[in-house]
């Protein structure tokens, strides 16, 4: 703990570029959070942008009052 979940609509990005992604958000959360580097995982679920709705939906809209950053648009 803890785990980063990332969705976002499909990147063209090969394993190195996954990498830097995942070892700069990891910086942050050890800054932050005080976590140990060995205890964050991270994970990038490329969503279609015609299914993104479901993610609103089930993940964002519910949850508005806890994101700690909240998306500049609607759906």
């Amino acid at each position: 703990m803890p785990h980063i979940d990332i969705k976002c609509f499909p990147r063209d990005l090969n394993d190195e570029q996954k990498s830097a992604l995942a070892a700069d958000i990891t910086q942050v959360i050890v800054r932050h959070l005080q976590s140990k580097e060995g205890s964050v995982s991270v994970a990038l679920q490329q969503v279609a942008q015609e299914k993104w709705q479901q993610v609103w939906d089930s993940e964002i809209a519910p949850h508005m009052d806890e994101l700690i950053k909240k998306p500049g648009y609607t759906m």
